[in-house]
This record gives structure tokens, sequence and C-alpha cells, in this order.
């Protein structure tokens, strides 16, 4: 069809975050990446954008295999601040295995990623900015959910989700024990 996309002026950028941002809030991540997409052709080390557009990723997951978690994955590694990186890889740990329990993932199949986020978390927090406590907020959520999980109904702690080349229920590989 011959459609190119058009590039937006730099002095733009900062109206066009505040658009990311709208649309983030208002539950609209699809339109809050592509903004980002844009402000990245204008500025590519725009690290505002960068962050933006990792969460604008993860706020499209499902906990299944269409979620771009490799994408978001490095897209927040490009990420130039030691406390940003570790806090972000965190969230996206978080964030994923969230959507994994939303999607019906067996409980214990979800605890070595939040643990892992906890860790991103740890090390955020050691050298979080001054007055940020957000690093303890979400390695308090992640605790919160690992004893929602540990109190789920055994029955939904030993069936797994099939994936496609799945046949049979985890419960048959781990003896009939739950792992935890």
């Amino acid at each position: 069809m011959g459609l190119r996309l058009k590039t937006i002026s730099k002095d733009g950028i900062p109206e066009a975050i505040s658009k990311v941002e709208l649309h983030r809030y208002l539950n609209e991540p699809e339109e809050a990446e592509s903004i980002c997409r844009d402000i990245l052709v204008a500025d590519p080390e725009n690290q505002l954008a960068l962050r933006l557009l990792g969460l604008a990723l993860t706020d499209q997951f499902e906990g299944g295999h269409s979620d771009r978690y490799g994408e978001a994955e490095k897209i927040f590694q490009g990420l130039t601040n030691p406390y940003e990186l570790h806090y972000y890889m965190g969230l996206l740990l978080e964030r994923r295995a969230k959507a994994q329990v939303k999607s019906g993932v067996t409980a214990h199949l979800l605890v070595g990623s939040l643990h892992e986020a906890m860790r991103c978390f740890e090390k955020a927090e050691k050298i979080r900015p001054p007055h940020n406590d957000d690093a303890m907020l979400r390695w308090n959520r992640c605790v919160r959910l690992l004893e929602k999980l540990e109190r789920a109904p055994i029955e939904e702690r030993q069936t797994a989700a099939f994936e496609d080349h799945d046949t049979a229920p985890i419960t048959g590989r781990l003896g009939g024990r739950a792992a935890k």
C-alpha cells in the first residue's frame, strides 16, 4: 500500500510522553506502545520512553506464549540507570507471574519467578534513590502473592495448565506430590 510512518519532532516528545501515561492509565496499552515506538524513533535513547514501552508490553501480558516477555526484557536491559534496571526487571518477572496466575498456570510453577523478582527488588532497594521505597513495596507484593499461592487448595497446586506439547499432568512427573 506504500504507507509510511511519520516521525515526530523531538520537541513533541514531552507531550507524547504525557499521552503514553494517559493511555496506560486508561488501560490502552497498545496505544501507549505505539506512541513509545514513535518517541524512540525520534530519540532512540530516551530512557523514559524505554521504561514506558516495557511497561506497556507488560500491561498486555495474558500469561501465555503470545506475551512478549523477551522483548520487554530486552527493553528493560537497555536501561542505563542500575536502580531502574533491577527494579524494572523485577517488575517484569512479577507481572509475568501475575498474568500466569490469572491464566491458570499452577501456583507452584510461579514461585521461582516471584523469588527472582524479589532478588531484583532487593538489588534495587540497596541502590534506590532517597525517599524511594518502590522496590520494597514491590517486594512486599511478591511476599503477599507467594502467601496467597501457598494457601491455594492442594488441587490447584497439583494441576498444571497444559501447554500444547504437554500430555501429562504435573502430578505424574512429581510422584503425586505438589512442589513448593
